[in-house]
């Protein structure tokens, strides 16, 4: 082969579908939906999601009131009996009686009925009204 027998031809032309012709009137496209119409654009899934996002700086999905944690007055009474806690309890003692996560930093709620309740002094812990009215009863303070 030599270099005056290369013949320089055009790139192909795109095929331009969907206006008659040897394929038909459809061409190819199917009968109706969006996907046989000109100009066809589907969207992501994700870009969905994105739009319905707030567009605010520092705008965050956290959870605005957080639950606090819950613990039995019945685990409470059997941990202190088994560790032997005799000073007041507060979070720190929870921690210390693995009641709570070590780690844990929110709100901490006592609650449950008893029949054996102890003379506890609870300390910045809050605690549902009938049990505070148990244990002002058996001789305990809630501070």
């Amino acid at each position: 082969m030599q270099i005056h027998d290369i013949k320089i031809s055009k790139s192909k032309t795109k095929k331009r579908i969907g206006r008659g012709g040897k394929r038909g009137t459809y061409s190819g496209r199917g009968q109706k939906g969006q996907k046989s119409r000109a100009g066809r654009k589907i969207k992501p899934a994700i870009m969905e999601t994105i739009l319905r996002l707030p567009k605010l700086r520092g705008a965050t999905n956290k959870i605005k009131n957080q639950k606090p944690y819950i613990i039995k007055i019945n685990d409470l009474i059997s941990k202190v009996e088994m560790f032997g806690f005799k000073d007041n309890i507060n979070l720190i003692s929870l921690k210390q009686m693995n009641l709570i996560p070590s780690n844990y930093k929110g709100e901490v709620k006592l609650i449950g009925s008893s029949e054996k309740i102890l003379p506890l002094t609870i300390e910045k812990i809050s605690i549902s009204q009938k049990l505070k009215e148990k244990i002002i009863k058996a001789g305990g303070k809630v501070l």
